[in-house]
Order: C-alpha cells, then sequence, then structure tokens
C-alpha cells in the first residue's frame, strides 16, 4: 500500500484475497484509520461511462443559468436535496464554529426509494424525502441515479473492509445498513473574482456525519485539506482512477474513536490565480438505516474502559448535523 503522498487501497486485491490476505490488507486500513482517517481507494470497479456520465451531467447543471438552477432548489431552508445555491450553508456550524456562509452551490439528492416498512414520519420527511429534480436537462436523472447505485454497492464493500479491519466478521455490518439513508452531492466551487470575507471558505472545516464518505475530487484539482495528528492543515491530492474515503462520525461513535473522524476543509484559490479556478466534485455521504443504534462495538473497548459516548440513532443524528448547517430563512 503506497505512502509517498497518500494511502491508496486496492479494493480488487483484498476482494480476490484469502483469509489470511484480507486479514493482512484489513490491518492495513485499520493502522490509515487510527492516524487519518483518510484513504484512496483503487480498483473498485466502477464502471468509467457511469462516473463521467454523472460528472458531465453535475457539469452541465451548474453551467446553467442561476434562474434555471433555482427551478430545482430546496423548497424551504432545511430541506435536505435539490439545488443549495450560494450562501446556503456554512458547514463549520456543525463544529459550533459560526462563519460566513461557504462559498458553493450543490445539488443534493438520496435514497432512490423508499423501503418497504419505513413508517417513521421524521425519516419520510426528511431522509425520504423527494428529490427536487432539474426539469431542464435530458438524462440528469438517469446518470444521477446510476451513479448514485454505483456508490451505495460500492459502500457496502467498503463496510466490508471495515469488519475486516475490526477482526468483526465480514458481514457484521451488513444488517446496519441494508436500508441505507445515503445521500449524494455534487458540488461547484465558482470562481472567486470578489475576495472571500475573513474565515470564509470554500467549505468550512467539518466532519462528516455518517459511516464514511466517498469523494470524487476533479482531477488535477486542490484545496481539500485534512488536519493531521500532528494539528497541521495536510492537502489531499486527488489519486487518479480512485476514490477519496474518508471516516464519519458514526464509524468513530462506532469505534470509540479508535478511528478517526478527520476534520476536513476546502480552501480558497491562491490570491494569485485570480479566483479563476473553478472546482467541481462528487460526495456519497453513506448512512445506517434511521433507526440503527449506534453503540460502542465492544471488541473496541479495552478491559475496563467505557464507551466515550452515549448511543445516538442514525436518522436523527444526521437530521440534526444536517440542519445546523444550513441557512435560516
Amino acid at each position: 500500500m503506497p505512502r509517498a503522498d497518500f494511502p491508496i487501497f486496492d479494493l480488487s486485491r483484498f476482494e480476490a484475497a484469502g483469509t489470511e490476505e484480507r486479514a493482512w490488507l484489513g490491518g492495513e486500513v485499520d493502522a490509515i484509520c487510527r492516524s487519518t482517517g483518510f484513504l484512496a481507494v483503487s480498483g473498485h470497479g466502477v464502471p468509467q461511462a457511469i462516473i463521467d456520465g454523472a460528472w458531465s451531467a453535475a457539469h452541465d447543471f451548474f453551467d446553467l443559468p442561476a434562474e434555471r438552477k433555482q427551478q430545482a432548489k430546496a423548497p424551504y431552508p432545511g430541506y435536505p436535496y435539490g439545488y443549495l445555491g450560494p450562501d446556503s450553508e456554512a458547514l463549520a456550524r456543525s463544529k459550533g464554529e459560526d462563519t460566513p456562509p461557504d462559498l458553493k452551490e450543490s445539488f443534493n439528492g438520496g435514497p432512490l426509494g423508499v423501503p418497504e416498512g419505513v413508517d417513521d414520519p421524521d425519516a419520510l420527511a426528511f431522509c425520504y424525502a423527494p428529490t427536487i429534480w432539474p426539469d431542464a436537462l435530458a438524462g440528469f436523472r438517469d446518470a444521477w441515479e446510476a451513479y448514485y447505485q454505483a456508490m451505495e454497492d460500492l459502500a457496502a464493500r467498503i463496510m466490508r473492509v471495515f469488519a475486516v479491519a475490526l477482526k468483526l466478521d465480514e458481514d457484521f455490518f451488513a444488517p446496519t445498513i441494508d436500508k441505507p439513508i445515503s445521500a449524494l452531492r455534487a458540488l461547484n466551487y465558482p470562481q472567486q473574482p470578489v475576495p472571500p470575507k475573513p474565515g470564509q471558505l470554500r467549505a468550512g472545516a467539518h466532519t462528516d456525519y455518517g459511516s464514511l464518505t466517498i469523494l470524487l475530487p476533479q482531477a488535477g484539482s486542490g484545496g481539500l485539506e485534512i488536519f493531521t495528528p500532528e494539528k497541521v492543515w495536510r492537502p489531499v491530492p486527488p489519486v487518479p482512477g480512485a476514490f477519496v474515503i474518508n471516516i464519519g462520525d458514526l464509524m468513530a461513535l462506532w469505534t470509540n474513536d479508535r478511528w478517526v473522524s478527520t476534520l476536513h476543509r476546502v480552501v480558497n484559490p491562491a490570491a494569485d490565480s485570480g479566483g479563476t479556478s473553478r472546482r467541481q466534485s462528487f460526495a456519497f455521504f453513506h448512512q445506517p438505516n434511521w433507526h440503527q443504534e449506534i453503540a460502542c462495538i465492544p471488541s473496541c473497548l479495552a478491559p475496563g474502559e467505557q464507551p466515550k459516548y452515549a448511543p445516538v440513532r442514525s436518522g436523527p443524528y444526521l437530521m440534526g448535523k444536517f440542519r445546523s448547517t444550513v441557512k435560516a430563512a
């Protein structure tokens, strides 16, 4: 697993390996998740045509005039899906820091259907709320849903790696994510012809809320940074042909902070670039089932050690965190 610039994990090697090699590779992932909580995953098997289709669809959407994009806007602050325009969100507020709104816009979509038996009013009103689709782009929804399905499958495969890394049965997490409430977000960080306000970033420092996030940064782009154990900000480079994976809050809670939900941010382009650096990315936020209780895994406790956190429910935890970041009306 190369470590010169950034750790890269070959998922295809893990899936083809025998029990002994899988355990060894799991140990490598455990070491990474204990330190930075970020790694790149190659050998993922997601068809390039699906990636390219979704990327192009999102790019075409963000190229639309503002009034056209607003036709797909979230109907009220705190609604999770559809278009969120500039000045709508400040991610650092999820960590209690009051900052100016982030310099970005996004399109957001949730689960592709409501599983049988889900009847919780909060779940139906929040995680299973309808996505507000743009009506002006042919093929947008098909491309989006194909990518969402590919990410849902990839996340489940990575969760099997995580189970092995924690010395659990490979299917340990399967019952907790069989009705996931994951969300897909396409992000556009526009050009910055006007200098940002003090403390204003493209995305303020935050941790993600769920089990894991699958990031697809723009090829050759910069800006994503993680806060390292040495308490310095370190750039995360895009890795050609790979997704960038990071641990979320619920995985840290599951493991009693054995694994790190790492603080990260997206910084502004350098002033000498003239604000001409536009940046696009995809983020798939994998989230366990709405009702799933997230409590410390006993194997992550040393003898005599107590859990650091009280158990939480996946859905209500997500809902509270998301609403803390959204600008009030």
